[in-house]
């Protein structure tokens, strides 16, 4: 990693350090009622298997706080409520015994509503987060930035972050500094111009991503491009892709930018070519393949001893242009050849290759 990290102070989410230096932590957010304790962890556990670090569950009303503390004993990884309006739903959830929550001071209520979360929040010792998104900013803001002679982007920019300070400031007024933040717009450009203003003005953590980025097709671009180019920037500390979708995809997308960024290890990196002319073999449903392979054994928790796995379309493209594969496969004419470090070890069949190339990968795990 080349890129300079921006310093930030540091919360604790359970078990899980965000900024201060500590890893871009990955979540996702369910979608299932949370008051359905028994199907919101089986998605719970689903997600941390697929490498979540943070899952955040709605909290709407007094059913889902009811199912919080069996949530929460079962949950692998730290959970966050996320609350809107009733302030006593915070309070509710933070007695659950809840690890982070997600609030608006804004939309809470009364100044005495809003130090009465601070406080128990300060209590408990758990963070919340607070954020600014380009649908709800306060009346007449953005209007005061344009008026001031700023472009649309740059006027956004500024309304979100102090539209979040003001927010943090609320809750600093009753001594409460464990705080993240989150700047958020369905506009790619809008989102990545706040979040650079926010962090040339204070050290308190990012939480980044592009809200309604849409289905996965739309959405997992919207999102590489966005939470990339601020990570590649040194900005963000936790981060979220959202997709109209299974959580389990955003989670996914989440660990490919992450490791395109260089921030997380992809042990193994596992590569294909684009399929040509020359391709006389099933490629796509190969690396398909090779691909869900490799992602089952990670949820088992096995640790794969390679770096790099290849699937070629033919040996044009294989054991010559991915000779740095620890492991490979390039086809042919409805065969396969199977390499290692650019040596081929055996030519089979297509579904023999493959089956090959899986007791080969089975053989690395440590």
């Amino acid at each position: 990693m080349n890129f300079p990290i921006r310093k930030t102070r540091q919360i604790k989410i359970g078990s899980v350090a965000v900024g201060g230096g500590a890893p871009v932590s990955l979540q996702s957010m369910t979608n299932t009622s949370t008051a359905d304790a028994g199907v919101t962890l089986a998605q719970i556990r689903r997600l941390a298997a697929a490498g979540c670090d943070i899952i955040r569950c709605a909290v709407p009303d007094g059913e889902a706080v009811k199912a919080l503390p069996e949530i929460l004993a079962g949950s692998p990884i730290p959970v966050i409520g996320d609350i809107h309006f009733d302030y006593r739903l915070a309070l509710g959830a933070i007695r659950a015994g809840i690890h982070g929550i997600r609030i608006n001071p804004g939309n809470i209520g009364s100044e005495d509503r809003v130090r009465a979360v601070a406080e128990a929040a300060g209590e408990a010792g758990i963070p919340i987060r607070v954020g600014a998104n380009s649908g709800s900013l306060p009346r007449g803001l953005l209007e005061k930035k344009l008026a001031a002679g700023l472009d649309r982007k740059s006027a956004m920019a500024q309304a979100l972050s102090e539209a979040a300070l003001e927010q943090v400031k609320l809750l600093e007024r009753y001594g409460f500094t464990q705080v993240k933040v989150s700047l958020k717009s369905s506009s790619v450009e809008s989102t990545v111009a706040a979040c650079r203003y926010f962090a040339e003005h204070s050290d308190i953590p990012l939480h980044i991503g592009i809200t309604e980025a849409g289905p996965p097709a739309v959405g997992i671009v919207k999102s590489a491009v966005g939470i990339g180019t601020l990570l590649m920037e040194g900005i963000g500390e936790t981060m979220r892709v959202s997709l109209t979708a299974d959580p389990v995809q955003e989670v996914v997308a989440g660990l490919a930018i992450l490791e395109a960024a260089g921030l997380r290890k992809a042990e193994p990196e596992i590569v294909s070519c684009p399929t040509c002319g020359r391709t006389r073999i099933n490629l796509e449903r190969l690396a398909e393949e090779v691909y869900r392979f490799v992602a089952s054994l990670k949820a088992e928790g096995k640790r794969i001893g390679l770096k790099k796995i290849a699937v070629m379309g033919c040996v044009v493209n294989g054991p010559g242009e991915a000779s740095d594969a620890d492991l490979g496969l390039a086809g042919g004419e409805g065969k396969a050849v199977v390499f290692q470090n650019g040596e081929i070890v055996r030519t089979l069949p297509e579904k023999e290759a493959l089956d090959f190339l899986k007791r080969k990968i089975e053989e690395s795990i440590r």
